[in-house]
């Protein structure tokens, strides 16, 4: 399936943009390989991968990666009161995740691979080297046809996280994702909102949009900000917008509405830099201002192929 010329046509159908990373993807796949993605949080790495197993038939067994993720939790257990009753024997073994996508050939999917303790991260070793992994008093599983592991980071988040040792890295296909074009992030957050695809296209929802992309974008350059918001921010503000208007009883390009949309979808989405005396108020306050500004007449020559914000 993954050899197929028509299975990346149809991812490529499937996911907004892309297709280089898709092509690598692929690539790394269909030749037995396993993948880490990095990249700053809402770059699409889910649902690339969600696309990918939904295109393919095959099945994902998606985990959290967070401090609580043990090696039993992630490979599975012997049922303790089972164990009182019958002892131990493989059927009073409970299949954690890891072991669910290596007996049915599933593609296994580790969000925040660097949030999850190094003992836990090492049951992965043998099993991407060598296909199987072997537990006391359960005996060796073999990998069936399919199973692939791959891990997501954001290497950008130095809080909580824990460095993935080179064993790990050795073994993997890198794939780096950052944030898509302007167009694109506009076309994603026209397809997610649904009311934005349920009304016809107007002047004012177009500035909507293109608004609600310009401040999400424009966060991730701000000099006090250390982390900015990712195109979510933006479908949340589109969204908060359009409902904020009919309360309001206003147009959903009234700069006020969005303002007060944006703070609700943008300010908790970002990070100020250590020592910066500013609110995130202050700042999403500033781009926004910015952006309605850079809509005066002498702006009216504009290319809103690029962002519409200095």
């Amino acid at each position: 399936m993954l050899n197929d010329p028509k299975f990346l046509d149809g991812l490529r159908s499937a996911i907004v943009g892309r297709h280089r990373e898709l092509e690598l993807l692929v690539a790394a796949l269909g030749t037995n390989r396993h993948v880490l993605f990095e990249g700053p949080p809402g770059t699409g790495k889910s649902t690339i991968l969600r696309t990918l197993a939904a295109t393919a038939g095959s099945g994902l067994v998606f985990v959290e990666g967070n401090a609580e993720l043990t090696p039993a939790r992630l490979a599975g257990q012997f049922d303790p009161s089972r164990v009182m009753a019958e002892g131990y024997s493989p059927h009073v073994f409970v299949d954690g995740p890891l072991l669910e996508a290596l007996r049915t050939g599933s593609l296994l999917y580790v969000e925040e691979l660097n949030r999850v303790p190094e003992e836990t991260i090492n049951l992965l070793i043998t099993v991407m080297s060598e296909g199987e992994l072997t537990l006391p008093r359960l005996g060796l599983i073999q990998a069936a046809e399919g199973f692939r592991f791959v891990a997501a980071m954001n290497p950008f988040d130095n809080i909580g996280t824990a460095r993935v040792s080179s064993a790990i890295y050795d073994r993997m296909s890198r794939i780096s994702l950052d944030y898509q074009s302007f167009e694109e992030e506009r076309e994603i957050v026209c397809l997610r909102v649904e009311p934005l695809e349920a009304r016809e296209q107007t002047d004012a929802s177009e500035t909507l949009l293109r608004r609600a992309v310009a401040v999400a974008r424009a966060t991730r350059r701000h000099p006090d900000l250390r982390i900015g918001s990712s195109v979510r921010g933006a479908i949340d503000l589109v969204e908060v917008a359009i409902r904020l208007a009919t309360i309001r009883s206003a147009e959903i390009d009234d700069p006020s509405v969005g303002l007060d949309a944006a703070m609700v979808a943008i300010s908790g989405r970002i990070r100020l830099h250590e020592g910066t005396d500013r609110t995130p108020e202050d700042v999403v306050t500033e781009l926004w201002e910015l952006i309605i500004s850079a809509e005066e007449p002498t702006s009216a020559t504009h290319d809103l192929g690029k962002d519409p914000a200095p």
